[in-house]
């Protein structure tokens, strides 16, 4: 099932009298003024609701005689949430390659020869150029605020406010005077 026709359904879902219309459906086929009784419902009422279940799919239609009778789609029904959910899985793909060429973008404009030009300002761009200075850091490894520096120097001479973003953003949490990489 596609996004769209997933969409459709949902949106045709989110008004109560056709969701109550779907629930007698359940029961059984039905024609539009008997749909009306039951709901209490004027017959055009149901007829504009019924379109709309119509155009989603939910609904099937077949002539007979003088009345249109209406029965669910129990297999569009029958389709559970969890695949609707697994065609996002394959979508999942798509959004992880479009963060690595945004990573990479970001990487390629703010490194220049392996040194940070300037520290965004925009938190995300932030983020992404002090993972990079990060991997130069051991995961657990305590540092002496000498080592770090040391560390961060070649990449920006404002190892102080590299150091103090990191420690915000959960990169490296601080004991007194050591560093650790947390992440």
């Amino acid at each position: 099932m596609t996004q769209e026709k997933a969409l459709k359904i949902f949106k045709s879902l989110s008004d109560l009298s056709r969701l109550r219309i779907v629930q007698s459906l359940t029961q059984g086929e039905m024609y539009t003024e008997l749909l009306a009784e039951r709901l209490d419902l004027t017959p055009s009422t149901v007829s504009f609701h019924m379109k709309k279940l119509e155009d989603a799919g939910i609904v099937l239609s077949r002539k007979e005689q003088y009345y249109t009778v209406y029965s669910l789609d129990r297999d569009l029904l029958e389709e559970s949430l969890l695949h609707v959910a697994a065609s996002e899985a394959d979508q999942a793909d798509e959004q992880r390659e479009r963060e690595m060429r945004y990573r990479r973008k970001v990487i390629a404009s703010f490194f220049e020869y392996g040194k940070l030009r300037s520290i965004p300002v925009q938190r995300k761009k932030k983020l992404i150029c002090l993972e990079v200075i990060a991997e130069n850091l051991v995961p657990g490894r305590e540092y002496s605020e000498k080592e770090l520096n040391a560390i961060i120097i070649p990449f920006h001479e404002d190892y102080c406010t590299i150091r103090r973003d990191m420690i915000s953003e959960g990169i490296l949490r601080r004991e007194g005077n050591r560093y650790v990489r947390i992440r």
